[in-house]
């Protein structure tokens, strides 16, 4: 009774070391006696022979890999930054990767290569372009220069992200105070396209007043004058009130009768 107990438990134990479960967002690649196989095999339940064989699993989903490290500028400082590396490995070529590089790629290969271009990318910038917009060109080039550097290797390199620099202080304020600077002479020059603006808008509006005026004053000469004057005084004769009319022979000047009384 006890040896058929202890035989069930040896199958038992047997039975769940020959078996691995494959997750979503992986791949299993079999290991029989020291060699990987072509095949990979995804998500589910697989079973092996514990005896000869192991089953490695490699994570194919995007990864995210950080790291802590000082960048060199172009005028020769060393900037304290916070990366990520986002990479992801090629299902089909992960038993490739294994026989090649092994299990530790991260430290062996992503790590290294990392290292190499964000060294010749970043010495050809200035630090102060780091806290800039060219912060997303700096980014791009990194990435293009490790996916040459791993090409054939099975791993692709997503996106680098800089999450965070640390300029040193006296560089951080001098940027700051040209920011400063620049927001000034932006407002200043703001002001004055307005101030222009408004000096344009009166130099139009003294040019219309006088046009105006000119236009008038060539229309108002002796004959036009005596004839307005003439039909005006037709029609305040119409009037039933009291009426003085004094003319120096050319132009009459009405006195109403109150006027006269005066």
């Amino acid at each position: 009774m006890k040896k058929t107990k202890l035989l069930a438990l040896i199958f038992l134990i047997v039975g769940f070391s020959s078996c691995a479960v494959i997750r979503q967002g992986e791949v299993g690649v079999k290991r029989t006696f020291g060699k990987y196989a072509d095949k990979t095999y995804t998500e589910g339940l697989k079973i092996f022979n514990p005896f000869t064989t192991a089953m490695i699993k490699i994570p194919v989903q995007t990864e995210n890999l950080e790291v802590g490290l000082s960048l060199p500028s172009k005028e020769g400082l060393n900037i304290q930054a916070e990366i990520s590396i986002l990479y992801n490995v090629i299902s089909k070529d992960a038993p490739a990767l294994l026989r090649t590089v092994g299990r530790e790629y991260e430290r062996n290969v992503i790590l290294p290569v990392f290292r190499s271009a964000i060294a010749d990318v970043t010495s050809r910038f200035y630090a102060k372009d780091m806290h800039t917009g060219q912060r997303g060109n700096i980014e791009k080039e990194i990435q293009s220069q490790m996916t040459t550097l791993l090409d054939g290797k099975g791993i692709i390199i997503e996106a680098v992200l800089i999450k965070s620099i640390q300029l040193p202080r006296n560089l951080a304020r001098a940027i700051e105070e040209k920011l400063e600077a620049e927001q000034q002479a932006l407002r200043m020059e703001f002001v004055l396209q307005e101030e222009r603006r408004e000096a344009e808008r009166k130099r139009i509006e003294a040019e219309g007043i006088r046009d105006a005026q000119n236009i008038i004053a060539e229309g108002l000469d002796p004959q036009v004058l005596q004839f307005k004057s003439i039909e005006a005084f037709m029609q305040l004769a119409k009037s039933p009130n009291t009426k003085i009319v004094i003319s120096d022979g050319d132009m009459p000047v009405l006195l109403t009768g109150e006027e006269g009384g005066k």
